[in-house]
């Protein structure tokens, strides 16, 4: 999931412009919003959640917004979800979680005991997505194993946690030790001579799922920075960028942010790198915004960081397998009928909300 210099778990990387437009006009949680002229994503989060952080209303509009997010065009409607991520004050989390489950326990056949258990494995400590001690696993964790009932699909399963990431990658699948990794960035395949070493080996040696999740990567320095000030990739030139070990940098190699015009410092945890960034060891420090977020809160150090309104990159998960498993392919067919599945019932957004709902109760 994450990588180190050719390191990239990576991503379908979109720039993703969040300009601050005249301040969108006065919205608020709970309702549908019409797009206006000159309204970005971080306008209209920072009006109706006092934040620029627009991955909320992303995850409630995915289909309105996944082809393009960088532009809103005047007219559109978006959900703007209440601040517990229910989609409208009268809705309840989890209930299509609880329908869902219900009628597949009223339909459900006997497994197929000719069939092994499909073997998945993660990682702790990347919350909300993957973690042994949040509600199924985290979020993540929970999309693999509701998609591998949903869909017509009735195969039992195994989830382990095996905190390397890289072992992944390197042993674990390649070899058949497990059959599914959970979760990784798919690089942009149709780039290969703009990726790197890693990006190009994840486009050749392995197999994704469909997106199970689309995230902007936000990019912070401290408020002081004249880094703070950039409003394109190319001024970033010379900028000491920091992403832990197995995160993505595929995606600012298609931006031309390649050493040397810029150098990576890749520790092994998200957390490392903020502290990194406080302690002026690095000047950017760039990650998925709820991580980094919840990175300089628990540091206290929310007030000295400024994330750039105007820059960030898109990038999607995905669950895995090697192209050397003779039954990868059929795996990754079985988890696409789940995820879609998912996504048409709304299951897939109850997930999601349910899981950052206990990880912001958590955080509190």
């Amino acid at each position: 999931m994450k990588t180190a210099s050719g390191i990239l778990r990576s991503a379908a990387a979109t720039a993703l412009v969040v300009v601050l437009p005249a301040m969108a006009s006065a919205q608020q949680a709970c309702t549908t919003y019409t797009v206006k002229d000159g309204d970005t994503l971080g306008s209209i989060a920072q009006a109706a959640y006092g934040s620029y952080d627009y991955q909320m209303i992303f995850n409630a509009n995915r289909d309105a917004l996944a082809s393009n997010p960088n532009t809103l065009p005047a007219g559109l409607q978006l959900i703007l979800p209440c601040e517990d991520g229910r989609l409208t004050a009268d809705s309840e989390l989890s209930a299509i979680i609880q329908q869902e489950t219900a009628e597949q326990e009223a339909n459900r056949s006997n497994t197929n005991i000719y069939e092994p258990p499909l073997k998945f494995v993660t990682s702790n400590d990347w919350m909300p997505f993957t973690d042994e001690s949040l509600t199924g696993g985290g979020i993540f964790v929970r999309m693999a194993t509701t998609a591998m009932q949903r869909g017509g699909n009735d195969r039992t399963y195994e989830v382990s946690y095996v905190d390397d990431w890289m072992s992944h990658i390197d042993v674990l699948l390649p070899t058949g030790a497990f059959d599914v990794s959970v979760a990784w960035e798919a690089p942009d395949c149709s780039k290969l001579d703009l990726l790197g070493e890693f990006s190009v080996r994840m486009c050749t040696e392995f197999d994704f799922s469909l997106p199970i999740y689309e995230t902007a990567y936000s990019f912070n320095t401290l408020v002081d920075s004249p880094y703070a000030a950039a409003r394109e990739f190319g001024d970033y030139s010379g900028a000491r960028i920091c992403r832990p070990e197995a995160w993505p940098i595929s995606d600012l190699e298609i931006q031309g942010l390649v050493e040397p015009l810029v150098s990576y410092v890749q520790p092994k945890s998200p957390m490392e790198c903020a502290q990194m960034l406080l302690d002026g060891e690095v000047d950017l420090y760039s990650i998925e915004s709820e991580t980094g977020s919840a990175n300089f809160e628990e540091l206290g150090a929310s007030e000295r960081v400024a994330p750039n309104p105007a820059l960030a990159t898109f990038v999607t998960y995905h669950f895995i397998t090697a192209k050397s498993n003779p039954r990868g392919r059929v795996y990754i067919a079985m988890l696409n009928r789940g995820i879609t599945d998912m996504r048409e019932s709304g299951e897939w957004y109850d997930i999601v909300a349910t899981g950052l709902a206990e990880f912001n109760a958590l955080s509190q």
